[in-house]
């Protein structure tokens, strides 16, 4: 399953796996929130209900589709954030898995805070 993730001045596909959480995500499709960053990171409210799955992890490779279970948001790494060691994507707690971003991660840079960010099916 394909999914499309827009905002004011670009856009971004990325490709789901078949777990629990990514199903949910898809049944609360299409979306519309505001974005935050935290350093190279980027995440939205888009309520899903959710518990962690057993691969659940705190440390990603850029450009993973995260879903943060205790902030009901879907996070998007592309780099470092402030908890990092290095240049390693650490996000603040253990996320969801749900697939990866097509192409180049460091795109989502051009989102700011307060921007508008919409996930729908890529097929729509």
């Amino acid at each position: 399953m394909r999914i499309r993730i827009t905002w004011g001045t670009g856009e971004a596909v990325g490709v789901l796996e078949d777990t629990p959480t990514a199903r949910g995500l898809v049944n609360a499709l299409p979306h519309r929130s505001r974005a935050n960053t935290w350093g190279k990171e980027v995440y939205f409210d888009l309520p899903v209900e959710a518990c962690l799955e057993k691969n659940a992890t705190d440390v990603v490779p850029p450009g993973t589709i995260c879903y943060w279970v205790q902030g009901s948001s879907l996070a998007l790494p592309y780099g470092p954030t402030p908890v990092s060691h290095g240049q390693e994507c650490r996000l603040v707690t253990a996320v969801n898995i749900l697939g990866r971003l097509e192409g180049d991660p460091s795109i989502l840079a051009f989102i700011k805070p307060g921007d508008f960010v919409t996930v729908s099916l890529a097929d729509e």
